[in-house]
């Protein structure tokens, strides 16, 4: 179900702040599947949402840090 989802998402614009969905993460999410009865519900969702969150924010400041060392 995940592996469907993930090939039918549209490349994501970038003002969401998130990167699309990798394989490794719905790997990590499928894996992750049978405990989620132990976490609040949403719990695995929203940590997914985070850590995508945060490569967003680190891939943009890559970018502009190579921008700026490219342009001295």
């Amino acid at each position: 179900m995940l592996a469907i989802a993930a090939a039918e998402q549209p490349d994501l614009p970038d003002d969401t702040g998130l990167i699309p969905l990798t394989r490794n993460e719905i790997a990590h999410l499928a894996a992750i599947a049978p405990l989620a009865r132990l976490y609040p519900p949403g719990h695995h969702h929203r940590w997914s949402i985070w850590r995508r969150r945060h490569q967003h924010r680190a891939k943009q400041c890559h970018y502009q840090r190579r921008w700026v060392s490219d342009r001295s």
